[in-house]
């Protein structure tokens, strides 16, 4: 008889241990009895017969996990600190009965014809990036990013090797995927959570019999099962949607880089505004300028977050000479909040500690954390006066607004609200770049790479509110945001670049030279924040606010004894409660990963969920 650690798939579970009479080697999926049901489980390692009894495995199916898909999930496990088998979840098997990878099915030299050409700084970009492991592009908007990227993608196919191509965002496949296709043809598959289970069946079939060579798509597309990998390119790779909300809390331009390294792959990270860390650990090349090179006027107006005349007559000037507008709002729904002006409650949602949004068209109240919906009230819930008062501008309101006042314009959202599909995503689109929409009103959507033809005016609201979040990249994420949707606007013609903030000078200052922003914010994060410090948020969640604290105050306590592990502070969490649950938060810093995971796993309680380089801090 042999015996068999075993982990769990999407189990929070430890490896448990079954016999069976067969020889199996890791990797290998089986299926076990568990509490009166059947799972799924992974090999991970044959033991000795243990001195309590065992059950017999059931099945051995015919999917397994390659060597290096074991490595990246027990890299995934230790460093995340989620269970091999929460690890083991991301990634997509090999299938034993298809034709075994490393192969190619034909000779795809003469499957296309190198129809890619560089100007010069392009190929200086090229060859920086070949003589790098990891490195980053950093390459203004319209720089031609894209064409070195698909250059060096035809590269790796004349070497025999294949790619991953990696997007923060479903909603830019769809003019990724024509951009590929027209290079490469069917060798190319896009990969997301979108896709159906027929499609995911017929795509893993495909790759795994080599008429695939570039997987494309959000941070699943990661962990397709695809051999001889050459290179991972990360586009826009600053975004936070790279990283995961829900266990394992993993950032797949991270895990990107580490699979190269056991790979011996090429990464390439992209972007315009690239995130601090990657350009302080990474060798840059600067690709400045672009294809498009017209002109853009900023104009700042100092002013709370509204559709002043000065925007209004602005679109109306862009729509008469038969050109477009984005306007960017970072708010969903009419109004973030509702507000009563006699007593100052603000009308929140009563699972969650958050104000609720207001949605007209439904004539509903919503909270945007758990969904919970309610009529708007009609009198203030505490003093039962009529006054009650909307505040912060949404998107649908500002929708609304140009409707009702100007009824020529065609204005359509943009947003998370309206956009719920991908066909929508893409009739939208081809309708704006078609010129039936005059006015788009989005949130981050509207920055997200997308090709917007005749663009002329980008108004961008909310930046104030982003400055002021409780996030040490404030100032990072919001002129991110206006680089990223001014570069949106001006692609064939002169363009106008509406900014409404109290903070003119900072954006001035850095409007037109990033790297000098980010070599101005390495100084001020130095020895504080990442890259220089190492990052963890601990989360406590409970319908019993009194169990939350006390495992937090617990584990701060038996903290206290890692001399390499700072406590930078603890208690409630900014928002409280969500869905019922009251939320306490650990924030730790420390200058080295391994002392951080290394007092993680001695002192965290059963509620901690773990998040290594948070993102949120709410």
């Amino acid at each position: 008889m042999n015996y068999y650690q075993l982990a769990l798939l999407n189990s929070p579970l430890s490896p448990l241990t079954y016999q069976s009479e067969l020889s199996l080697e890791n990797g290998y999926h089986v299926e076990v009895a568990l509490q009166n049901r059947n799972v799924t489980a992974v090999v991970i390692a044959k033991v000795d017969k243990p001195d309590f009894d065992t059950h017999t495995l059931l099945h051995v199916s015919d999917f397994y996990f390659s060597e290096t898909q074991i490595k990246l999930a027990h890299f995934i496990a230790s460093y995340y600190l989620c269970s091999l088998g929460e690890a083991f979840s991301l990634l997509v098997p090999f299938e034993k009965t298809l034709i075994p990878k490393g192969q190619y099915a034909k000779d795809v030299e003469n499957d296309f014809i190198d129809t890619i050409t560089l100007s010069k700084k392009q190929n200086e970009a090229l060859e920086f990036i070949n003589s790098k492991d990891v490195s980053l592009l950093f390459g203004d908007t319209g720089s031609g990013k894209t064409e070195i990227y698909m250059k060096l993608i035809w590269r790796m196919i004349q070497e025999k090797k294949r790619a991953i191509f990696l997007m923060p965002e479903i909603s830019l496949t769809p003019q990724m995927e024509s951009r590929l296709k027209n290079h490469f043809g069917e060798r190319v598959v896009m990969w997301h959570s979108k896709i159906t289970k027929v499609q995911k069946e017929k795509i893993l079939k495909r790759i795994q019999e080599g008429s695939v060579d570039i997987v494309a798509g959000a941070r699943s597309a990661l962990f397709t099962p695809l051999c001889d990998i050459g290179c991972i390119v990360v586009d826009e790779e600053h975004d936070e949607s790279y990283k995961s909300s829900s266990r394992p809390r993993y950032n797949a331009r991270d895990i990107a880089i580490y699979m190269g390294k056991l790979l011996g792959a090429k990464v390439v990270l992209g972007s315009a505004t690239p995130s601090l860390t990657s350009y302080a650990k990474f060798p840059a090349f600067r690709l400045r300028g672009g294809h498009f090179e017209s002109k853009k006027e900023f104009i700042y107006q100092t002013s709370l977050e509204a559709i002043t005349p000065l925007i209004e007559e602005e679109i109306i000037k862009t729509k008469q000479k038969e050109e477009q507008t984005i306007l960017f709002i970072p708010t969903r729904a009419n109004f973030k909040y509702l507000i009563c002006s006699s007593c100052g409650e603000k009308i929140e949602c009563p699972f969650c500690s958050v104000g609720m949004s207001i949605h007209q068209r439904h004539k509903l109240l919503k909270c945007h954390y758990c969904n919970f919906t309610t009529q708007i009230p009609q009198v203030c819930p505490k003093c039962h006066d009529h006054a009650l008062k909307s505040s912060r501008l949404g998107t649908a309101e500002a929708v609304k607004q140009l409707q009702e006042k100007y009824d020529f314009l065609d204005v359509e959202q943009f947003d998370r609200d309206v956009i719920t599909t991908q066909s929508k995503l893409i009739k939208t689109l081809k309708r704006f770049n078609d010129k039936e929409i005059d006015v788009l009103v989005g949130t981050q959507m509207l920055s997200k790479g997308h090709d917007y033809h005749d663009v002329t005016l980008a108004v961008v609201l909310g930046l104030d509110n982003m400055l002021t979040m409780s996030d040490y990249r404030a100032r990072e994420k919001a002129l991110s945001s206006l680089i990223q949707i001014a570069g949106r606007s001006g692609r064939k013609k002169e363009a106008k670049v509406i900014v409404q903030t109290f903070n003119r000078e900072f954006f001035e200052s850095y409007i037109d030279d990033y790297e000098q922003f980010l070599k101005d914010e390495l100084e001020f994060r130095r020895g504080v924040y990442p890259p220089f410090k190492k990052l963890c948020r601990v989360l406590f969640a409970h319908k019993n606010g009194l169990k939350a604290q006390n495992e937090m105050e617990e584990m701060v306590e038996r903290l206290k004894d890692f001399s390499g592990v700072e406590v930078i502070g603890y208690g409630a969490s900014a928002i409280e409660k969500i869905a019922e649950k009251y939320r306490f938060m650990i924030l730790l810093r420390s200058s080295k990963s391994t002392d951080l995971i290394r007092a993680l796993l001695t002192c965290k309680t059963p509620l901690a969920q773990i998040d290594m380089d948070p993102t949120e801090f709410a």
